[in-house]
């Protein structure tokens, strides 16, 4: 129903920014949350950031204050804005929406989401 497609990502040194776009395309459908998942190698995907709704927020403790997450309804991009970047946000990171009913309750869990994009590298090199 929905594709997501992530850019953006690349390698940038430690305190430096980076910007991650997501673009939707498809057969346009409700999108009752969005928001950015990352997986370091070996480790479980986990939690940055989302939209619940059309005006909730909701961050990582490990991100909030550095990164920002917004979009462009006109454009359907979703963005992540990551700021003093460190070492530890090295990941592939993920775009993901909430295009149906998944059963999941638990927003911050990656089962909640129906649809990913395929992800794009980010590396913070010190």
């Amino acid at each position: 129903q929905v594709q997501l497609v992530e850019s953006g990502g690349g390698l940038v040194q430690a305190g430096g920014s980076l910007r991650l776009s997501c673009t939707a395309s498809g057969r346009t459908v409700s999108r009752s949350a969005m928001g950015w998942f990352r997986q370091a190698p070996g480790k479980a995907r986990e939690f940055v950031a989302n939209f619940i709704g059309s005006t909730t927020i909701y961050y990582a403790a490990s991100v909030k204050g550095r990164f920002t997450i917004s979009r462009d309804n006109a454009r359907n991009t979703l963005y992540l804005q990551m700021n003093s970047l460190k070492p530890d946000d090295t990941a592939v990171y993920y775009c993901a929406a909430r295009t149906g009913t998944t059963g999941a309750s638990v927003h911050t869990a990656p089962s909640f989401y129906d649809a990913w994009g395929q992800g794009t590298q980010v590396t913070v090199s010190s």
